[in-house]
């Protein structure tokens, strides 16, 4: 599709995710001249190996989700969507008659709105001997990695949904799976940890803080303190870390207010953000729950939000 960078958009969407996919299909259902930019679809759910709480949907798997997201936006790509795939936003700044995007390829675009919805990436684990042997037996992405660990143990660091959901997948085929959990008490909802827990290849530790991943070219285990202070040690092959999320914030620092954790916030009946003219859904927002039908949710109040300040 060739773009014209001298025009205007009405509005352009930052995110692939569930968030900014619902609301490209919602601007071009009310025929707002719109840009889609996302440098891949699907959002987290692309590393998920099955999906259950999609609504409409008993079960799909991230990809297939994806896929899904993309399939329908471009049912509606045309005079009034376009879309920009493959290059990722750098910079978002205010100018006198709108905003300037800015993209990693060079390219930029004016628009008199912005909806972000540029999700979150995965928190780090930073302790010693973690930047060493990322990619080496410790790894953020169970569906990716995991069925390289099969017959082997391994841990599972985090203690929310996705941490129990990565030990979900990898009990299927590893030898054991060992869930590593800071706090007292889990983030998880009741059910899963429950359902988890009761595998005979599964167990846990809380109150465990990781201090140390160790192994000369691969992994051989890692270190963590109890409660008391004492050390102790668990021989693994494998550590697949989940302890959270970062939101993807930074292309707007400069535009719009961000919160300690530096996501972006907003007013809950409309998605608006301090900055009027921006709007904002999903992981990267300050809401107080993240997940795929809620982004999907905020994304089109703030569609109808935008509608509204457009054609008041």
């Amino acid at each position: 599709m060739c773009y014209n960078t001298n025009m205007t958009y009405e509005l352009i969407i930052i995110g692939g995710g569930p968030a900014g996919c619902s609301a490209a299909v919602y601007a071009a259902r009310k025929k707002l001249k719109t840009l889609l930019i996302t440098s891949e679809w699907g959002g987290q759910s692309i590393v998920s190996e099955t999906i259950y709480n999609w609504i409409g949907t008993p079960e799909i798997s991230g990809h297939d989700l994806a896929e899904s997201f993309k399939k329908h936006v471009e049912y509606y790509q045309g005079e009034d969507l376009e879309l920009k795939t493959g290059s990722y936003v750098e910079k978002v700044e205010k100018t006198a008659e709108g905003f300037k995007v800015s993209l990693s390829n060079g390219e930029s675009f004016e628009t008199k709105t912005i909806l972000i919805s540029s999700g979150s990436g995965r928190r780090k684990l930073e302790v010693k001997g973690a930047d060493v042997l990322e990619h080496k037996g410790l790894t953020y992405c169970a569906t990716c990695d995991g069925p390289l660990f099969s017959g082997q143990d391994v841990a599972v660091i985090g203690g929310g949904n996705a941490a129990f959901e990565s030990a979900s997948q990898l009990a299927q085929y590893c030898k054991s799976v060992t869930i590593i959990h800071r706090g007292s008490e889990w983030r998880a909802e009741a059910v899963t940890v429950e359902k988890i827990l009761a595998r005979p290849n599964v167990q846990s530790i809380m109150n465990a803080d990781t201090t140390e991943v160790y192994g000369e070219k691969f992994v051989a285990g890692m270190k963590y303190k109890d409660k008391e202070g004492n050390e102790h040690d668990l021989p693994v092959t494998g550590i697949f870390v989940e302890i959270g999320q970062i939101p993807n914030t930074g292309i707007a620092s400069e535009v719009v207010e961000l919160d300690d954790y530096k996501r972006i916030k907003i007013d809950y009946a409309t998605q608006k953000t301090t900055t009027p003219g921006i709007w904002a859904a999903g992981d990267c927002t300050n809401v107080l729950y993240h997940q795929n039908n809620i982004a999907a949710g905020d994304a089109v109040r703030a569609l109808e939000d935008i509608y509204k300040y457009l054609h008041a």
